[in-house]
């Protein structure tokens, strides 16, 4: 009912300017309060060895208001609400729902909650926010939205965005809560969860045909500390001899189950265009017991998901993913990418496994969008075969 109320009322409130605005006439800068709306409606399957297959068809809504400047300052109200049409799955968290004993784990259980609430003041080159919102740093490898999943990760948290210096741009962020992907009726470790985080993020691009990065990430949670890490990190990318270079390396601290070791990451990439198509080959690596419990994790590591909860906590026991990526445009707009993965260990040795994933892309205008996916990991270590396949109906206004 109140996502009905919303919708009918959010056309009125979008030209409800100020008494003396013509709405006939006026340029949209003259309404006081815009709608937004994302829709996706989704079908997934997924299947991981030793448990029952899964079959999800959800139904995800954001619907948001958002003020016009005025003086600099700006509010923005947002709601997220899913639902199941097929519930034959295992939503991944007690209290939810639909959540079947056996089946395979598919992350859109029912959910109705605030996903972001704000205000905002922008001024001297800079963007200040207070509230509950969506916080993405450079790739996500660290602090991510989450946004593959239907609930988002969002933050409640003091946030700044400056580009007063010419050439910097300069990112800060404390979070006092993380609003996880599990949805408002999980319990206990998949509810939100209390934090005491500071972001810091910077990227300069003051040397030509250079962009260089530096971070420093200390998270602290309440009752988590096996998510805890001081995390200190740099990275470059440039364009060469007709070549795309990304390289990336991080040190952190408080790493491992106990806390107390000290861990390295790394990531490098190569890429080249070749009239339409793009051919990328790269390799990531993470020490045993380095963690990311803030990144949007989907985007890492294959689409299968198999290394999600590991990376999360530092429990992969080392991670090397070598992984060559091609797209390419087909016909009628359809992009298609696909990428092979190969995963070993922290001595980059023991073969963990591959995994082959597709991606199929349609956009058909500035408001609907077509996704297709199909990853298959195959292994013969202590990990599970798995396989997911999903088909999705984006719309956004």
């Amino acid at each position: 009912m109140k996502k009905l109320a919303i919708l009918i009322l959010s056309p009125a409130l979008a030209f409800a300017g100020p008494p003396s605005v013509d709405i006939a006439t006026a340029p949209a800068a003259a309404y006081w309060i815009t709608p937004t709306i994302d829709i996706r409606a989704r079908y997934e399957f997924g299947e991981v060895d030793t448990l029952d297959p899964s079959h999800a068809f959800t139904i995800r809504e954001r619907i948001g208001l958002k003020t016009r400047e005025w003086n600099g300052f700006s509010a923005f109200v947002e709601g997220e609400f899913t639902q199941t049409a097929i519930d034959d799955f295992n939503g991944g968290a007690p209290g939810v729902n639909p959540l079947v004993a056996g089946n395979t784990v598919i992350i859109a259980p029912e959910n109705n909650e605030l996903n972001q609430g704000y205000l905002q003041y922008k001024g001297f080159d800079t963007i200040f926010r207070a509230g509950r919102q969506r916080i993405i740093y450079d790739n996500a490898a660290f602090i991510g939205n989450v946004g593959w999943r239907q609930n988002e990760q969002t933050y409640d948290a003091l946030s700044l965005n400056s580009t007063y210096v010419p050439g910097l741009t300069l990112q800060y962020s404390y979070i006092n809560q993380v609003n996880r992907i599990f949805g408002s009726d999980a319990n206990g470790f998949f509810g939100d969860i209390g934090s005491n985080t500071h972001l810091l993020n910077a990227s300069y691009t003051g040397i030509e045909g250079y962009t260089l990065g530096g971070y420093v990430y200390l998270m602290d949670f309440d009752g988590l500390d096996i998510w805890d890490n001081n995390t200190f990190g740099i990275s470059a990318k440039t364009k060469q001899f007709g070549l795309d270079f990304y390289g990336e390396l991080a040190f952190q601290n408080e790493a491992g189950i106990a806390q107390d070791d000290e861990s390295m990451y790394a990531h490098f990439t190569v890429a080249k265009m070749i009239d339409t198509q793009t051919l990328t080959l790269g390799l990531e690596h993470l020490d045993a017991g380095f963690r990311t419990p803030l990144a949007t994790l989907h985007a890492f590591n294959g689409f299968a998901d198999v290394f999600n909860g590991q990376r999360a906590t530092g429990a992969t026991g080392g991670l090397t993913d070598l992984y060559v990526s091609h797209s390419i445009p087909l016909f009628c707009g359809i992009k298609m990418t696909n990428t092979i993965h190969a995963f070993g260990d922290n001595e980059i040795s023991t073969g963990r496994g591959y995994e082959i994933d597709s991606v199929f892309a349609k956009k058909f205008d500035d408001h609907f969008l077509a996704i297709a996916k199909l990853a298959h990991f195959e292994t013969e270590s202590a990990l599970r075969t798995t396989t997911r396949l999903s088909l999705e109906l984006n719309y956004t206004f």
